[in-house]
C-alpha cells in the first residue's frame, strides 16, 4: 500500500513529481499528490494527475510488511487475527487495532501483549 508514502509520478509527456501520495481513484487510476515538488522543483500543496497520463509510478521507501505482522500475531492470537490490507489495519480480537506504527485502538492487557509482538517485530526489522 501506497498510501501516504512518498512517492515519484512520472506522465507520459516526461514530467516528473515527487509527493506524498494522498489518494487514488482505482476506476481510471487518477490520483492525489500532497506536498509536491516537480521537475523545475517548484513546491506544490496539492496536484491531481488524471490516470490516463500516469506512465510511472514508483517509490523509493521500502513498504512495511503488515502481512508479515499479521502472521506473526496470529502464531500468538491463532484465527482472531483480521489483515486490512487496503486499508492498512490489522485486528486483534475484534478489540485491537494497529498499523505500521503500532496500536490505534485498544487497551488492557492484550494490547500490551499485541504492543510487545510489534516492537519485537519492528526491532528485528531495523537490524535488516
Amino acid at each position: 500500500m501506497l498510501l501516504q508514502r512518498s512517492v515519484t509520478v512520472v506522465t507520459t509527456d516526461g514530467k516528473m513529481y515527487a509527493g506524498t501520495l494522498a489518494g487514488y481513484n482505482a476506476d481510471n487510476m487518477s490520483i492525489c499528490l500532497a506536498d509536491v515538488k516537480d521537475e523545475k522543483g517548484a513546491l506544490l500543496n496539492r496536484i491531481f494527475i488524471n490516470g490516463s497520463i500516469v506512465a510511472r509510478l514508483y517509490t523509493i521507501e521500502k513498504s512495511f510488511d503488515l502481512k508479515a505482522l499479521s502472521e506473526r500475531l496470529d502464531k500468538v492470537f491463532p484465527r482472531m487475527v483480521k489483515l486490512y490490507e487496503e486499508a492498512g489495519i490489522i485486528v486483534v480480537m475484534d478489540k485491537i487495532r494497529l498499523n505500521e506504527n503500532g496500536i490505534v485502538e485498544g487497551s488492557g492487557p492484550i494490547a500490551e501483549r499485541v504492543q510487545r509482538i510489534y516492537d519485537e517485530f519492528m526491532r528485528e526489522k531495523s537490524k535488516t
